[in-house]
């Protein structure tokens, strides 16, 4: 359910559960997370899903088994954040929940134009991922964000555009091509040079 592709330093993680709106298990998350850990050589990490949906948080079985609440989430976002190589998610659809955390941890964010985004922690009870609030804030502001986990609302791309939540916003069909051409440097360059221009940028 997660395929991994990897081509000259760019590494494509992509959620492939599209009958289940990409929905993430346990196994899925430590999946992902054990990708990234594990992606030494990539310059670029791509996260994406197939179908029309990025990912509609955790499958709603395993959720009422506890994930929710697993600390799963949190190694998955600090295994993306930690990459010293670009990360990309490549939004197909939307993204909610507990994937909202793999999202913002990622350096860049594009997304097509049917791309929601919404984390409905309030209204079920949970609280999000610890990192998340924080870099969620950093990304649009605290107001924005409290709009986003305390309101409860549903954000479209071009409003996410607007926030800085998303970064670009293109076609499904030039997804792919966008994202390539956005790691095209970083795939092209030493991996101790993509990390040091990364390492001064997070520094300031």
């Amino acid at each position: 359910m997660i395929r991994a592709d990897e081509a000259g330093g760019l590494l494509t993680l992509t959620l492939d559960r599209p009958d289940k709106a990409n929905a993430l298990t346990e196994e899925m998350l430590t999946a992902l997370a054990d990708a990234v850990d594990g992606a030494h050589a990539a310059r670029t990490v791509v996260l994406t899903g197939t179908g029309r949906v990025f990912c509609a948080g955790a499958d709603l079985e395993a959720a009422r088994a506890g994930l929710a609440v697993s600390p799963a989430w949190e190694r998955l976002s600090a295994a993306v954040a930690a990459h010293p190589g670009l990360t990309i998610a490549a939004l197909n659809g939307t993204v909610a929940g507990g994937a909202m955390g793999m999202v913002l941890a990622c350096d860049l964010r594009v997304a097509v134009p049917e791309t929601k985004v919404f984390y409905p922690v309030m209204k079920l009870g949970f609280l999000p991922q610890p990192s998340d609030p924080g870099r969620l804030s950093a990304l649009v502001g605290p107001a924005r964000a409290k709009m986003i986990l305390m309101a409860g609302a549903r954000i479209g791309a071009e409003e996410a555009l607007a926030w800085g939540l998303i970064d670009r916003i293109v076609p499904p069909e030039r997804l792919r091509e966008t994202v390539e051409a956005l790691a095209a440097d970083a795939v092209g360059a030493a991996p101790e040079h993509v990390a040091a221009i990364k390492a001064m940028i997070e520094a300031r």
